[in-house]
């Protein structure tokens, strides 16, 4: 089994600041695409960004110039740098990973417990 633990979240004014981090931890070889999803009250869940292992980065265009995305392959650690953050960026927000497995040998996209950011306006 794999773990995926998120940190970060929290309550900020719009302009400001927040960095999410998201650690994979338990039966894993290697850690495959990483990624930030986020859900608002009452909308679906949309991609926020991805990172490939070799670094390459896609962002939603909502956030692209404000958020990036970043990963320490040694640590299985994703971060989320989010800047100049608005009110509409207040969601719950999830990581999710694609880990090949070290008990089963196959690939499985794991997803976090979420952590809300709430931006005031």
């Amino acid at each position: 089994q794999v773990q995926l633990v998120e940190s970060g979240g929290g309550l900020v004014q719009a302009g400001g600041s927040l960095r999410l981090s998201c650690a994979a931890s338990g039966s894993i070889f290697l850690v495959s695409a990483m990624g930030w999803s986020r859900q608002a009250p009452g909308k679906q869940r949309e991609l926020v960004a991805v990172i490939s292992t070799g670094g390459s980065t896609n962002y939603a265009d909502s956030v692209k110039g404000r958020f990036t995305i970043s990963r320490d392959n040694a640590k299985n650690t994703v971060y989320l740098q989010m800047n100049s953050l608005k009110p509409e960026d207040t969601a719950v927000y999830y990581c999710n990973a694609e880990v090949l497995e070290r008990s089963t040998a196959h690939f499985k996209d794991y997803w976090g417990q979420g952590t809300q950011v709430t931006v005031s306006s």
